[in-house]
């Protein structure tokens, strides 16, 4: 049969079992001996992606003057990795434990944040480097995983005050830890394809100078792919049959997600620039249509969900003006395409996205709140593989776990009788796991 060469797409774990068929019960193919894929061994990859900062940051300028706001740096990063992994037998089915560690260059930064005084600051992640157990369970070909261990990164924060330089925190190394999940897949031969999503916690800092005083706590957010080389790896596996994804499906999912929503607010002489970090969880329900043509599959899917993102610790204007920011719910409506290696599909997927943007502002005259409906688009990638729960739910059942992006454009707000106006501009990152039922009659090979 073909050996087929295909890209994984996925930030997040994904569940991995059978898939079957609904009315009809669609046969079961024994997959060869050599399907059984062996991940033991070392490997050694490299990789590319992009990372998010969530940095809260608190600054006390004279007593009774604090502002709280995020630095949120952003952009591209690459390095390499170097890993073991040993396989074995569970309950659950193969285990696939293993030793990875990375090191990264990285050009994350946020210039952009300026408050009143005007106050700018600037964060840069110049590196960072992770030492990580993984953990996790392999169907054939394709691994799920959980992922965690030691992280340190290169940090530098610096303070400019009316055109001068307060503070400069210099080059400093911080260190933490991390955690993540990803998914990791056979392209042929000894290489393996994979997508991860890691968060890295790297402690929290406190500086003090001119008589004042900088808290900070680095937590960024990692994105990215790798391509790996199986050193000894035989590589051999028989692709399973496709699977037949034609038909309609439903749905729910459930996942995180957090906000880069970049904000102006201006009262008067005064104007800020600042972030407005919303995290929390998102849930909903998904329904979409499949067609397949060989091993592709293009579809139509739709989704709604509630969500409990939140950032009620906000406060600029010297700590005068209080932000409580929440987008309570969201949906969207997005085309998919994907490539059905064997029984498991890997997508990329987009289109339009809705969602309510709700705003409270608390000043010393009281408090107003906004909310409005915005609409934008959105664009992201997954994975989609069949699932089955130690035999506790039937055969048309499939898993899956996806990362959208999603931008809701910019909405403008007039505050105090139009004295304070607000501009925000929402864009959120969702990391989501589902779980599909499809009326359809798949056929896939048992491992």
């Amino acid at each position: 049969m073909k050996r087929i060469l295909a890209g994984v797409a996925l930030i997040g774990t994904a569940v991995s079992a059978q898939a079957a068929d609904l009315a009809t019960k669609a046969p079961y193919y024994k997959a060869p001996i050599v399907a059984v894929y062996d991940w033991t061994g070392f490997y050694v990859g490299v990789n590319a992606g992009a990372g998010l900062g969530r940095d809260r940051a608190i600054q006390n300028f004279a007593p009774g003057l604090t502002s709280t706001t995020y630095l949120q740096p952003f952009g591209a990063l690459g390095g390499g990795q170097i890993g073991y992994n040993y396989q074995t037998n569970s309950l659950f089915g193969p285990l696939v434990i293993g030793l990875e560690g990375d090191f990264q260059g990285a050009d994350l930064s946020d210039t952009r944040t300026t408050l009143s005084g005007p106050v700018n600051y600037s964060q840069k992640l110049d590196w960072f480097a992770t030492a990580r157990g993984r953990i996790g369970i392999a169907r054939g070909p394709v691994l799920n995983y959980f992922t965690g261990g030691f992280a340190a990164g290169d940090v530098r924060t610096t303070v400019t005050e009316g055109g001068f330089t307060a503070f400069d925190s210099g080059k400093r190394t911080l260190t933490g830890w991390t955690i993540g999940s990803g998914v990791e897949a056979a392209l042929g031969g000894n290489w393996t394809g994979k997508i991860e999503y890691l968060h890295l916690d790297l402690g929290n800092k406190t500086d003090s100078f001119l008589g004042q005083t900088l808290q900070t706590s680095v937590r960024e957010n990692i994105f990215r792919v790798g391509l790996n080389y199986r050193i000894g790896g035989n590589g051999l596996y028989a692709p399973a049959p496709v699977a037949n994804w034609t038909g309609f499906y439903l749905g729910g999912n459930f996942g995180s997600a957090f906000a880069r929503n970049r904000t102006t607010a201006s009262i008067g002489p005064f104007s800020e620039q600042f972030n407005l970090g919303l995290d929390g969880f998102a849930g909903g329900g998904q329904v979409g249509y499949n067609w397949q043509a060989s091993n592709w599959v293009y579809g139509l899917e739709a989704d709604f969900q509630g969500s409990t993102q939140r950032d009620n610790d906000t406060a600029v204007l010297f700590g005068l003006a209080a932000y409580d920011a929440k987008l309570p719910w969201f949906g969207t409506v997005r085309g998919r395409l994907g490539y059905s290696l064997g029984s498991t599909l890997f997508y990329g997927t987009g289109g339009y996205a809705y969602g309510n943007v709700k705003t409270t502002i608390t000043a010393g005259t009281g408090s107003e709140t906004i909310s409005k409906t915005a609409s934008g688009w959105t664009a992201g990638a997954g994975i989609e593989t069949p699932f089955t729960l130690l035999g506790l739910v039937g055969p048309n059942w499939t898993s899956k776990t996806e990362y959208l992006y999603v931008d809701l454009g910019s909405t403008t707000s007039d505050f105090a009788g139009g004295l304070a106006p607000n501009t925000i501009k929402v864009t959120e990152h969702i990391f989501r796991t589902g779980i599909n039922y499809h009326f359809n009659s798949p056929v896939v090979a048992k491992y």
